[in-house]
């Protein structure tokens, strides 16, 4: 959390926003309704959520980090 006013306050959302925006439009103007439009996004967040491989986590997926062994998980220093 940053202090009120600060750009730090929503970097977090923005990023997430900017990524949504990114990976669901890619050159769409617009969906015939408002149900493909939510169906887009909510395929979105489900590959966001689950396989995508972010550098955080060995680029493992968040399901394959959570269900590697405890043993292979490093200890903190």
């Amino acid at each position: 959390m940053g202090v009120v006013g600060s750009s730090a306050d929503n970097a977090a959302a923005e990023a997430f926003n900017a990524t949504l925006k990114r990976e669901t439009l890619q050159g769409a103007r617009h969906w015939l309704t408002a149900n493909a439009a939510r169906l887009a996004v909510f395929r979105w967040i489900i590959r966001y959520n689950t396989r995508r491989r972010p550098s955080a986590l060995d680029y493992l997926s968040p399901t394959e980090y959570e269900q590697r062994p405890f043993d292979k998980v490093p200890l903190a220093v």
